[in-house]
């Protein structure tokens, strides 16, 4: 028992001695997330408010919405993640929108721990993969795969 506590304290000061690193890039906050795709997703919008014929195709192709990403990995995470430390400080555990491509949406979940994980949520088949990474140890791993749908609340 005594040698868990000392390894404990050990990778809890290892972290703290790592996350004021010079190659760490600071993490933009939820709005300026949000703001980001948005300004992506206006840059995409043709001028022709009809639309075109791609984009319609495009739109009965797409199942999920960012909207539905952003839930239902929200769900998960409020389910699968311990979040009573975030209780007394909230801004160090949360969920926020990343960027989108054509295929898919990126939903980044950030940890008390200040670890991440990037959930790739694809458009048409709700299929999210989980990338979890730990900025101050550069370690980056798959950590698995979820359907989104299983998080997302049934509307009667």
């Amino acid at each position: 028992m005594k040698y868990i506590v000392y390894s404990f304290v050990l990778v809890v000061m290892l972290l703290c001695s790592c996350s004021k690193s010079k190659t760490e890039l600071p993490m933009p906050s939820q709005t300026e997330m949000r703001d980001t795709v948005r300004t992506a997703d206006d840059k995409q919008k043709p001028n022709n408010p009809e639309g075109t014929d791609t984009d319609k195709a495009n739109a009965s192709e797409s199942k999920i919405t960012a909207e539905m990403a952003y839930e239902g990995v929200n769900n998960y995470c409020h389910k699968e993640y311990d979040w009573s430390p975030a209780e007394e400080n909230p801004s160090i555990m949360y969920v926020a929108m990343g960027d989108e491509t054509e295929s898919e949406y990126k939903v980044i979940f950030r940890s008390y721990t200040s670890s991440f994980v990037y959930f790739y949520v694809d458009k048409t088949s709700g299929t999210t993969r989980m990338v979890e990474s730990v900025p101050s140890l550069n370690i980056e791993n798959e950590t698995g795969t979820i359907n989104l749908f299983d998080y997302l609340e049934k509307k009667e």
